[in-house]
């Protein structure tokens, strides 16, 4: 963690969206579960998280593009970076929504990062998604946006004053949401929106304070925060549990009614329990013109419901809730240019097209590569593939379309990284949405992957096959070589740029001078804990003469023990290496 910053500069922002996205990925299941309005589709959590990991990728752009370069990039170009990228990937109304709170921010962050800017950052951005609801309704994430602001007004204080002020408010107006919709307190749990902003306000207070919140109201300046219900001060049940003493009994987690908890009178616009709303979601990118835009919020505004039109400058994300699915879309057409339309028919879910096609297969494998190599490989022993070329992570977006041409009515999901295990759960999680029955095995390298696929029986049954390739990539230890690009502390001492770093199972554990040499220390070591098979995986720019030489260095200090060698082609790292 870097150390908290004075200001939200450039650096900031990053971290910001970084924990943001990590938060999102641990609470995205339990968001989805609470997920009852405006359609209980428990998709929320996940739409939080799809939104957030565009608008992190942006920012991550915009760090790329300096690499090279002795400066970090301007404050004004990583906000806006992070508003873009949430607007092109918002998804779903709580998505959408905040894309455009944090388009609200960024329009102020950018002109500065300390305390005061970020009082009216919040302030503009409560506004600006209050705007861009057709019908705002109380107790969703529009209150929660508003109760941030506010509490963050009142501070006149620094920049650390401010955010916990903002989270707390927060945190207190999303304990009030039940009695403020009607279809929450029946539910009796909090809003869906409002408790994964929460998240993402608690990103921007660990961010700046170095510390993640308190789970609850905090006490500012020795004041106590106002009570909940008139009655005592409780704290958010963000975990499922009970929270005895809160209004109306506490909420739980999973739509699961709480006892106690009073029916008030809903929203004119909440949907009463057992009616039953437009059938289709409807979202697109469009470029249009403001003028345009205008007409076109009136004319959805009569067709459905729940929209939510952000974005500006000649850029829109659209999103409503219709029965005529293709007149939504013809009103997008009118206004300008549509793209990235997507149409989710609430009563399948299907979320892509709704053209018929051919019976899905049984089972299928989607797999990571690092490779065009091993992309072949994989696809020839049947498997749906995703590159994940070197410095380019795939997006939970990419994978959910890999599953989806997997077609198949169960896939095994092998992400072969680490870094992806939040961004492949996102993705089963989505599929699973759309009626995929979907198994993450949490392989973390690419030979791991290999050594499951290899075990992968589609004719036995899905949870056997399952367990098998979870077991074959559980036994296989990893490794990969690596160039230092810097000076730095390791596990195994000093390294310094140029050096040949030896990772397994993810920490350095040899520095050399050279690629044979390094690999060959790498083996032994792994070897020394026994193995059967070793598996090598060569880079693009890695000669033949290597994995001869590493073929008969095991042949001949390691009785029994096979060696395969296989192409990754244009992979980050020179050398991967597996032992079974």
């Amino acid at each position: 963690m870097p150390q908290p910053p004075d200001d939200l500069d450039a650096v900031a922002v990053r971290t910001w969206c970084s924990l943001a996205l990590e938060a999102l990925g641990r609470e995205r299941a339990e968001i989805d579960a609470i997920n009852v309005y405006p359609i209980a589709d428990g998709d929320t959590g996940t739409n939080l998280y799809l939104t957030v990991e565009s608008a992190a990728a942006a920012v991550e752009a915009v760090f790329a593009a300096h690499e090279t370069g002795a400066t970090v990039p301007a404050t004004a170009d990583a906000v806006r970076a992070m508003a873009h990228g949430a607007l092109i990937g918002a998804r779903g109304n709580s998505g959408t929504i905040l894309a455009q709170l944090l388009r609200g921010m960024a329009g102020v962050l950018a002109d500065g990062g300390d305390a005061a800017h970020l009082r009216r950052a919040l302030d503009r951005a409560a506004d600006a998604a209050r705007r861009a609801v057709a019908h705002p309704v109380e107790g969703t994430v529009l209150t929660v946006a508003a109760a941030a602001a506010e509490a963050a007004e009142g501070e006149e204080s620094d920049l650390r004053t401010v955010v916990h002020a903002a989270y707390d408010g927060a945190l207190a107006a999303l304990a009030r949401t039940p009695e403020q919709l009607a279809v929450l307190g029946r539910a009796g749990v909090v809003d869906a929106g409002g408790r994964g902003l929460v998240a993402v306000l608690g990103a921007l207070v660990e961010t700046v304070t170095g510390q993640a919140p308190v789970r609850g109201p905090r006490t500012a300046r020795g004041k106590a925060p106002t009570p909940v219900d008139g009655g005592s001060v409780v704290g958010l049940p963000v975990g499922g549990t009970p929270v005895e003493g809160g209004p109306a009994g506490g909420f739980r987690a999973g739509g699961v009614p709480g006892a106690g908890v009073p029916v008030g009178e809903g929203p004119l616009d909440c949907p009463e329990d057992g009616v039953a709303g437009p059938a289709f979601e409807v979202i697109y990118l469009l470029e249009a013109g403001d003028e345009e835009v205008a007409r076109l919020r009136t004319r959805l505004d009569a067709l459905g419901d729940s929209l939510v039109v952000v974005g500006g400058d000649g850029l829109w994300h659209v999103h409503v809730h219709v029965d005529d699915a293709g007149a939504a879309v013809e009103a997008g057409v009118e206004a300008g240019r549509p793209y990235r339309i997507r149409i989710t028919h609430f009563a399948t879910e299907s979320g892509h097209d709704l053209r018929v096609q051919a019976e899905p297969a049984r089972r299928a494998v989607v797999v990571v590569v690092p490779g065009d190599g091993l992309a072949g490989l994989c696809t020839e022993a049947g498997a749906t593939t995703v590159i994940a070329r070197p410095g380019e992570p795939p997006a939970s977006g990419e994978l959910v379309d890999a599953i989806r041409r997997a077609h198949a009515r169960e896939v095994v999901l092998l992400p072969n990284d680490a870094a992806l295990r939040h961004t492949a759960a996102a993705a089963a999680e989505q599929a699973r949405t759309e009626g995929v029955r979907v198994a993450l095995v949490p392989t973390r390298a690419a030979v791991q992957g290999i050594a499951a696929l290899a075990v992968h029986e589609p004719d036995r049954g899905f949870d056997e096959d399952v367990v098998a390739m979870t077991a074959a990539a559980g036994a296989t230890r990893y490794a990969e070589l690596a160039v230092a690009e810097r000076q730095s502390w390791t596990m195994a001492g000093i390294c310094q740029a140029g050096d040949i770093l030896g990772l397994i199972d993810g920490d350095v554990a040899v520095i050399g001078a050279d690629v044979p040499a390094t690999a060959r220390t790498v083996l032994d070591r792994m070897l020394a804990a026994g193995g059967e098979l070793v598996t090598l995986v060569l880079g693009e720019d890695v000669p033949d003469s290597l994995a001869d030489a590493l073929e008969g260095h095991v042949r001949d200090g390691y009785l029994a023990v096979d060696t395969v060698v296989y192409r990754g082609g244009h992979q980050r790292a020179p050398l991967l290496i597996g032992v079974e």
